[in-house]
């Protein structure tokens, strides 16, 4: 019989916990009726896929830490994740997500066949993935409760208010995000704001709470806790400023999205704040005229990146980028004794660093 590797073992014990997780969701869906079923349908799609990547990291770091890495809590923070999503594409009204419908354009689909009305589908889209987020958010909390029931209880408490600071900064974070958009070119805290959108939306709850959560399970001492949210906050911060050079320049076949996404969507990224810093008048008029319109043609968006690269605003992300991969590497060098294996972590931690998608 061919051999698996444990990692390879572990990533199917973790699909299988989502599946479970969403199979509770099931056992409720037949008092509401068949109607009702494409919210399950839904939750199915929203978890599928996906590079698994704060589960993953979660996971690692409880083996790191010497303990037993629980597959359940890996799979809530999948579901936080999934609902995150879900909400980000509605409110930037982004059209897909892996390359297929983001849900609000999915449900909008799932209708009854008299529903022609073009605003009524798109108020259904709309309501079904509110109701999809918050469905998928509330077995998150569900999944975590019965997957630490047998943990000490001061230990147990810890993952409950670390997976509530992670809701509260994600939300604030969007809130942010979804201010930037509306906010007028040129003003004093657009710059200040991007960064504090990376910080409370991305960079924690994708990198540094994952890791810290996995920590916690295991037991670990808060030197090496703080160490992980070190490590992590340098990780986060350089994925997210690599995944805004991916927004804009990334390429449709790799990224599952349509080129020049986030141009499209108005994403008042740290890149495009640096660009807009930086530019001519003439460019700031293209930056105004093209950021933020559903309608902008390909030959703008190539105007667009012309202008991120020219202004210098494409190298200065990419040093940061640099410069916080190679801190990143540093404190994995440097690990706090009680940190056992970190082979698992450094290859998630290079992926993390080292994406194209």
């Amino acid at each position: 019989m061919p051999q698996h590797s444990p990692v390879s073992a572990l990533d199917r014990d973790l699909d299988d916990a989502i599946d479970r997780a969403v199979d509770g969701i099931s056992a409720h869906v037949g008092r509401a009726g068949r109607e009702a079923a494409p919210l399950l349908e839904g939750a199915r799609r929203a978890v599928r896929g996906g590079k698994r990547l704060r589960a993953r990291l979660c996971l690692a770091a409880t083996a790191a830490c010497g303990g037993e890495p629980n597959v359940d809590v890996a799979a809530a923070l999948e579901l936080f994740q999934a609902a995150a999503l879900v909400h980000d594409d509605l409110m930037d009204a982004a059209d897909t997500r892996r390359g297929e419908p983001s849900a609000h354009r999915w449900f909008a689909d799932r209708g009854p066949g008299t529903a022609t009305d073009p605003a009524l589908r798109e108020r259904l889209g709309e309501g079904g993935a509110i109701l999809l987020g918050d469905l998928l958010l509330a077995w998150s909390a569900t999944t975590l409760t019965s997957a630490t029931a047998a943990l000490p209880l001061e230990r147990r408490l810890r993952l409950v208010d670390l997976f509530g600071a992670m809701s509260s900064e994600v939300a604030f974070g969007q809130y942010l995000d979804l201010l930037a958009t509306l906010a007028p070119w040129g003003d004093e805290e657009a710059l200040d704001r991007a960064w504090r959108v990376i910080e409370s939306k991305t960079a924690r709850y994708s990198v540094e709470l994952p890791l810290v959560i996995g920590a916690r399970i295991a037991g670990a001492d808060d030197v090496v806790v703080d160490w992980l949210a070190r490590l992590g906050h340098e990780v986060g911060v350089a994925f997210q400023l690599r995944d805004d050079v991916l927004g804009v320049l990334g390429e449709p076949e790799v990224t599952g999205k349509p080129s020049g996404d986030d141009i499209r969507e108005g994403k008042r990224t740290v890149l495009l704040e640096l660009a807009y810093g930086d530019a001519t008048p003439d460019q700031r008029v293209t930056l105004e005229r093209c950021v933020g319109r559903g309608d902008v043609t390909a030959d703008e968006v190539e105007a667009v990146r012309s202008i991120l690269r020219d202004s210098g605003a494409l190298a200065r992300v990419e040093l940061l980028i640099t410069e916080h991969a190679d801190r990143a590497e540093e404190l994995l060098a440097d690990a706090p004794t009680g940190v056992g294996d970190t082979a698992e972590l450094r290859e998630l931690v290079a992926a993390a660093l080292d994406r194209a998608s």
